[in-house]
Formats: C-alpha cells, structure tokens, sequence
C-alpha cells in the first residue's frame, strides 16, 4: 500500500543518517578507511532513496491498471516495487545492525562494508530499471504490458541492457528478491556454474569436470564479487553447448540414480518409441467423421516420438504385449504375468500428459521423474511424458508435432496406457507450458478433441524481445537472464539452426535454469490439487488460484562507471536518465541478437499473439507463477 512504501523510504533515510552519524562522528574508530567507504556508500544509498520514493508513488497510483484482474493483483510493475522494496528492507537490516554492532570486538567491518556497497550496486541499478519501466508505462498504450509496434523502443531497451552491469546480482546480493529458504540453493547453482565454467572445454568427461569443478568452487565460495563477475561474464554471451553441458549433469546415470531412490516408488516406469505411422482421430463436432494426424516430418522427415509412462499402480493394458512392443528400456519392462505379486487395476479414468521445460534446448522426461511419480501417485492417474526433439538440432515446428503426435496417439491408445482417456489433463513448465497451449490450439486448428485443461508453470507465451515489465526483470533473474533467453528463442526460432540429424533417442539433456524438480517442489501439492479438479472435480473443491580484495573491488568499481557513451556507440539511442545519475556498465558487452525472425511473431510459437477466437476456445487453464 502506499503507506507500506512510505514507511520503507523514511526507516531507510533514518538508518542512512544514523549510520553517517556513528561513522563521522567518532575519531577513535579502529577502521578509517572502511568507516569512509561506508560513510560513501550509504549517502548514495540515501540519494537513491530520495530520488526513488516519488517513482514508487507513481507506480502504486497505476499498476493496478495492470493486472491480470480484480482477484489477480500481479503485473510486473508490481514485481519491480517489491523487488525494489525487497532490496531497500535488506539495506535496512543490514543498517540496522551496523549501527547496533560497530563498536563489538566481533564486528567484522570490511565484511560489513563490503555487504552494503554490493546492495548499493543493486539499488543503482534497480533505480535503472524503474527509469525504464516508466519510460514503458509513458510510451505503451494505456494497460498494455509490453511494446509490440515501437520498435525503436524495444531497440534501446535491449542495447541498455546489453551494457548494463549485473554482476552485483549474482554476488552477495543473490537471491535478495526470493524467499530465504530459496536462496542457498541459487548459490548451490550459480557456484556449480561459474566453477564448472572454469573447467569447460577441458579435456575431460562430463563427470570429470564436475569433480573438477568442485575442486574450485572454494574461491567462489568467500569471493562473492568474484562470483558475481564470473557469471555474468559466462551469461553475457552465452556458449549455448556449455549450458547444455552444465544442465545435462543433473541427467548423469549417479544423479539421476539418488533421485530415483529418494522419489515416490511406482510399478510402471518405463520409456516408448513410437514409430511415424499417420492416425485418424474422431473429429470433435462429429465422431462420425476422422481427421488425419499426419507423423512429425519437419526438418529431419518422418521420425519416431519418444516418451516416458509413469503409474504408481499397474493397470490394465500397461502390460500388454502391444505397448511393449513400443519399449525401449533395456531391459524390457518386466509384465504382471512374471510378477504375480502384483495386483493389476481397472484402468483410470484419466490421463495426464506431461511436456517438460528446458528453454526448447534441454532436458528430458527423466529429470522431472521426481514430481511426475509424486502426481500419479497423489493423483491416481497415469503420466505419460513426451520427450520431444530439442533445438538447435530440431527448431521449430519440430517439438510442437511431435508433441501434438504424442497427444493424438495418447488418445488414440489410451486403452495401452491404463486409462479410458474420459478427461484429458495437459501439464508443462516453462517451454513445456507454450507447449501444453500450442498443442491445444493445433488440436482445435485440426478439427480433434481438446484436453479437458491445462495446468501451466510460469509457460512462455511471448518469445519476443519486445519490452516489457517482464523483459526488464531478466536483468536480475538468476537462473534466466535475457542473454540466455534470447539464445534458447533463437534456436527455437531456427535463427541459430546447427546441421539437423533425426533424432535417434532421447535427449539426455538436462533443465536450463529452472530445474523444475527442484524449484516446483514447494508447488507441486497445489498443481496437483489443480490438475485433479479437472480429471475428477467431485474429489476436491479446486486448487491453487492464479510470476576479493580491495583492489580487485576498485578495478571493477571503476570499470562500471565509464560512460553509456562508450557502451552505446549510437548516441540516439541513448537512454536518458535523471541528470546526475547513470547505471553501473558491465565490463564486457553482451551480444543480444533481437528475436526479429517472423517465426518468433507465430501464434503456434508465441500463443499470446494468437486470434482471440482461437485462445477462447482453450479449455480451462491454470497458471502458475
């Protein structure tokens, strides 16, 4: 509320002047030099808290506009203040406790000093981004979250971030904006990155540079700021194989052997291949008539579609000898006639079927074993997950035929699978989610039935580069700044298209940056709530509602201080900031190529472009975020 953010700006201008306070007006202090850093530090942060609280007003008088509706207050203008107000609270804090502690013999003041330069950093260029979240709000139409026809604005939006530092959101400030339980694994992720990094292009296993990797991760570990440069340097311009490489660890036969002993248990866990053999399918209006499915055909020709059944319990038609026929496990799973044991199950009356994340470029079936186990068993319901071609190799519309093949196949043999397929269910996260709404939409483009609902974690519905809120916050995202998704986009796109190869078996890639099996876990309880109201609403009353040294310091504070002029060599696209004040530079430039190629603009690759009609026709939908 506006109370809540007044009451923020005048708690931090109070600890500024207190802490300007203790640190000029006592001669005998221990530490000089730290004392007159912090002295710097905090009346800068004080200058960025005045400038900022009249910016703040101006967004808590409009954002509202911005929602998704009346019972969804969420935009991400929202998202910009709390993020601001999250950093400020930190400041606070950290204030506070300086105050309170500078004369213990305890109190660690480089440490202490060193702390809140960094979150001075963030502020900075927080104070940036809200400049540029205005220049938004005051050039779109009003309520319109993102620039699709001016393209000079999203031109320059795209070269400021390009030289903006960002490394300070990647040291001792990472996480800030999480919840504080999420924080140590970011860190876990950000140092396996940056040490993994180091070791890449070795001459070793991938298993060899993670022992490496971990070798080195110690310097990385009480060296934020090194950290922090480290990853934004890898992030800047991003080597898509190595991102492949690191996320494909999580995949390796020993990780993905602890994960499976520490899931649920299932009876049923077993991979297909389904060959390219065209299928007729009931049109929805008329069952009396059939639409033909042709096999995915684009970029490799006709190939087969790989997938992943998942059951708790066996069911009738999960043994059966013409689903077994489609396994490739080795061994083959064992059927209930040799484990009598076993006692099989009516087939459900329901059906899950799962597309998983990874950016279009990663992973697999088998690093979202994990929750899929959980959701069947919770659930009572078969999962069947589509491990689908991945880009460069197989860009667009490679991934989206075959999932649509594996959806219209599902329902084709869901007799196989244990279930009589009365109420569909579609789950995916991130590109997994785009996914799950394409299919949809390709269902109704083609005449055929269309999944009872959709179940959508944080799902890219916009793969555009145009700016928005959104597009701002990439700039503080740990796991998925706008270098990365700028390059997932454009090999998804084809715009960064390698020399294609049919696709033999599944990949064994792993997530890029939002390992789901990870970072859903605290969401997988109200998902599945959800998804369990569509398959069978008279069990549940519906779920979730629904985004170093000192030396070392000052080099890289210098460096970030040179001019825009020198990063942005074309003074007419020049941002202008508030005289006086101007974002810290990164020290290497990012290359961001903009997600211009038309492919980008199609609604069966970005669906919120699509017809009105045709996104009225999606069944329920549930989005989570």
């Amino acid at each position: 509320s506006d109370m809540d953010y007044q009451v923020v700006f005048a708690a931090l201008d109070t600890v500024c002047e207190d802490n300007i306070s203790v640190m000029c007006g006592l001669s005998d202090l221990p530490y000089g030099a730290t004392a007159k850093r912090l002295v710097t530090c905090m009346r800068q942060i004080q200058e960025h808290g005045r400038a900022l609280e009249p910016v703040v007003g101006s967004f808590t008088a409009v954002f509202h506009h911005y929602d998704f509706d009346a019972q969804t207050p969420g935009n991400g203008y929202r998202t910009l203040v709390k993020v601001l107000l999250s950093c400020l609270l930190h400041i606070i804090h950290k204030g506070r406790y300086i105050v309170s502690n500078y004369n213990s013999a305890f109190f660690r003041a480089d440490h202490n000093a060193s702390e809140m330069e960094a979150y001075c950093s963030a502020l900075c260029q927080l104070r940036a981004l809200l400049h540029l979240a205005q220049r938004l709000i005051h050039d779109n139409e009003y309520g319109q979250l993102y620039s699709m026809q001016d393209g000079d604005l999203s031109r320059r939006f795209v070269q400021e971030y390009s030289s903006m530092h960002k490394a300070c959101f990647y040291g001792r400030c990472l996480g800030f904006q999480f919840s504080p339980t999420l924080r140590p694994f970011l860190q876990t992720i950000v140092i396996s990155m940056v040490s993994y990094g180091e070791m890449y292009g070795k001459q070793q296993s991938g298993m060899g540079m993670a022992a490496l990797s971990l070798l080195t991760s110690g310097k990385y570990v009480i060296d934020p700021e090194l950290r922090g440069a480290e990853f934004e340097r890898i992030t800047q311009n991003l080597d898509l194989q190595f991102w492949k490489s690191f996320w494909n660890l999580t995949e390796s036969g020993l990780i993905a052997g602890f994960c499976r002993i520490a899931s649920c248990p299932v009876q049923v866990n077993f991979t297909l291949t389904v060959p390219p053999v065209t299928l007729r399918l009931p049109l929805a209006s008329d069952s009396s008539l059939t639409a033909t499915v042709s096999p995915p055909i684009a970029h490799c020709g006709p190939g087969p579609v790989h997938m992943r059944l998942i059951s708790c319990e066996l069911r009738e038609g999960q043994d059966s000898e013409e689903l077994l026929t489609f396994s490739r496990s080795d061994p083959p799973p064992i059927s209930a006639s040799h484990l009598p044991w076993v006692q099989k199950q009516p087939r459900s009356p329901f059906l899950l079927i799962h597309f998983h994340g990874g950016g279009f470029v990663a992973q697999t079936s088998r690093s979202h074993e994990n929750y899929l186990r959980i959701w069947s068993k919770d659930l009572s319901v078969p999962v069947l997950s589509v491990d689908y071609s991945l880009s460069p190799e197989a860009p667009f519309p490679r991934a989206l035929e075959e999932c649509f093949y594996a959806y219209c196949w599902a329902l084709k043999n869901c007799h196989l699978l244990g279930s009589t397929a009365e109420r569909v269910c579609l789950a995916g996260d991130s590109a997994g989610g785009n996914l799950c709404i394409t299919v949809s939409m390709k269902a109704m483009s083609s005449g055929i039935r269309v999944p009872d609902g959709i179940m959508a974690a944080y799902p890219a519905t916009l793969l555009t580069t145009d700016a928005s809120p959104s597009r701002l916050l990439t700039l503080i995202d740990p796991l998925l700044p706008l270098g990365v998704l700028t390059k997932c986009i454009n090999a998804y796109a084809g715009a960064d298209c390698q020399t294609v190869q049919p696709a033999v078996g599944s990949s064994s890639l792993s997530t890029l940056g939002r390992d789901t099996a990870v970072l859903l876990s605290d969401l997988t309880q109200g998902a599945s709530n959800w998804i369990q109201s569509f398959l069978d609403p008279m069990r549940t009353s519906g779920g979730v509602r629904s985004l170093s040294s000192t030396q070392r310091r000052s080099q890289i504070n210098d460096t970030r201080r040179t001019s825009t002029h020198t990063s942005t060599p074309n003074c007419g696209d020049h941002v202008d900031y508030p005289e006086g004040f101007e974002p810290l530079r990164a020290e290497c430039l990012a290359f961001i190529r903009p997600t211009s190629c038309p492919i980008i603009r199609n609604p069966f690759v970005s669906p919120l472009l699509a017809p009105n009609n045709l996104l009225r026709g999606l069944p329920p939908v549930h989005i989570v975020v």
